[in-house]
Order: C-alpha cells, then sequence, then structure tokens
C-alpha cells in the first residue's frame, strides 16, 4: 500500500554524527511548528514515515543513508511466537492501566533511573524533569501511558499516541532491575493488544536499523511493514 502523498512546509537541520550508526552523518526533516497539528494530519504523517518528539514532528533526512526505515505491525494479522508467550505468561502477575498526562514524580524517577542504567551515552543523558516533559508530551497529540504495576510499585511505562488508523509508541522504559522480565517486549504486546482492542490497524514502532542492536530488535514482531520508497510492504 502507498503511502498518501502531500505537502508540507519542512525545516532541515544540519548534519551532525549519527547516534546509530558509527561513522555516518545524519539529519532530520521537521514540521514547520506553526502548521497546526490536526489527528488526520498527524496520522497522514505518521503514515509517510514521521514520528513524534515532544511538540516536534520529524523524520530522518540523510543524503547518504536510508538505514532507518519506518516500520508498523498490521494487528489484525500478528501473533505472538513461541518467545513472547513466555514473556507474557512471565508478566502474567503485573497489573497495567493505561493513564492520560500529565506526568507524576513517580513516572519521572523511573525515567531517570532507565536511563541512568542503560542510556548514559544517548542524547537524552543527563536526564532532567524539564527535559522529561518535553520529550514525551505534546499539546496536540491524544497522548496516553500504558502503566505497569508490580505489588502497587509502577514498573514499567509505554509513552502512546493514538491516531485514527492505529497506535504509535512515542517512547518505553522501565524499572532496569527487572530486565530478566523483557518489560520491553511485553509493553510492545500489549500494545498491539490495545490496537486489536480499539479496532485499529496498526501499531507503529517507529525506525526499524538493521545494523543497529538498539533498533534491530523490531524485527521480532512479525508481520511487519516497512516503508520503502513511499509503499508499505512486508518486511521480511
Amino acid at each position: 500500500m502507498s503511502a498518501q502523498s502531500f505537502q508540507l512546509p519542512l525545516m532541515i537541520t544540519t548534519e551532525t554524527p549519527c547516534s546509530y550508526l558509527p561513522n555516518e552523518l545524519s539529519r532530520s526533516a521537521f514540521v514547520d511548528q506553526q502548521l497546526i497539528i490536526t489527528p488526520q494530519l498527524y496520522t497522514a504523517l505518521l503514515q509517510n514515515g514521521f514520528r513524534r518528539s515532544g511538540e516536534e514532528v520529524y523524520r530522518p533526512y540523510c543524503q547518504a543513508c536510508n538505514a532507518c526505515i519506518p516500520v508498523r505491525v498490521p494487528v489484525k494479522q500478528f501473533a505472538p511466537n513461541k518467545l513472547q508467550r513466555r514473556v507474557l505468561k512471565k508478566n502474567s502477575d503485573l497489573h497495567q492501566e493505561w493513564l492520560k498526562p500529565p506526568f507524576t514524580d513517580a513516572h519521572y524517577a523511573l525515567y531517570a533511573s532507565y536511563l541512568e542504567a542503560r542510556h548514559q551515552d544517548g542524547g537524552m543523558y543527563p536526564p532532567s524533569r524539564d527535559q522529561f516533559e518535553r520529550f514525551l508530551s505534546s499539546s496536540w497529540s491524544d497522548t496516553v501511558a500504558l502503566s505497569l504495576f508490580l505489588d502497587e510499585k509502577l514498573v514499567g511505562m509505554m509513552i502512546t499516541d493514538l491516531t485514527l488508523d492505529g497506535v504509535s509508541a512515542v517512547y518505553s522504559f522501565f524499572e532496569p532491575q527487572l530486565a530478566a522480565r523483557s518489560l520491553g517486549i511485553y509493553m510492545v504486546l500489549q500494545l498491539i493488544e490495545e490496537a486489536k482492542r480499539l479496532g485499529l490497524s496498526y501499531c507503529y514502532l517507529g525506525y526499524y536499523i538493521k545494523n543497529c542492536q538498539k533498533m534491530s530488535y523490531k524485527n521480532q514482531y512479525q508481520p511487519m511493514e516497512a516503508l520503502v520508497k513511499q509503499r508499505w510492504q512486508l518486511l521480511e
């Protein structure tokens, strides 16, 4: 299926070192922030490979590289594999809630703990409460947070945007000491189930990068569609 074609004013960044692939340069195209982002426009932007970060909507715009591939799961065709079924069973004792912003001190504490333990080399480190709010919140998106609790303690969150045709995973974080539970996988599985429950077609998972360990894991959710040359097709 081809992505919907349309024209928008875009702002192109200068080239900077790529945070995913060594020896590569990256730049991004941002939608003009003066533009009013409606639910219809946001859905169309996701269909064309864009992502949200705070108030901004962007997509890679690299001249010499096309490694960042937008991907989505057609949720009605998805069924968990053997590993994913084990993850579901392992986390059957968790309680989950779908919460609306604003985010609380407990949410930020979990986010900060996650970055401290797993992403000290990332662009979001060191964390701050202001950066946390600006990164995850938006005044125009329909945002909810999948929140996981173990014995009433918050242990995982998946920040999610609801759109007209699917759900879009913005960012997830979890209790670092519970890494053995594979909470990242578990939250994606719950997000897919929520899309099914809402009668939506897709779970947008951002960018798949084959040669980057942090981004290549997304290929485990099959079937998966990839946006290649403005056409959505199955990713093998």
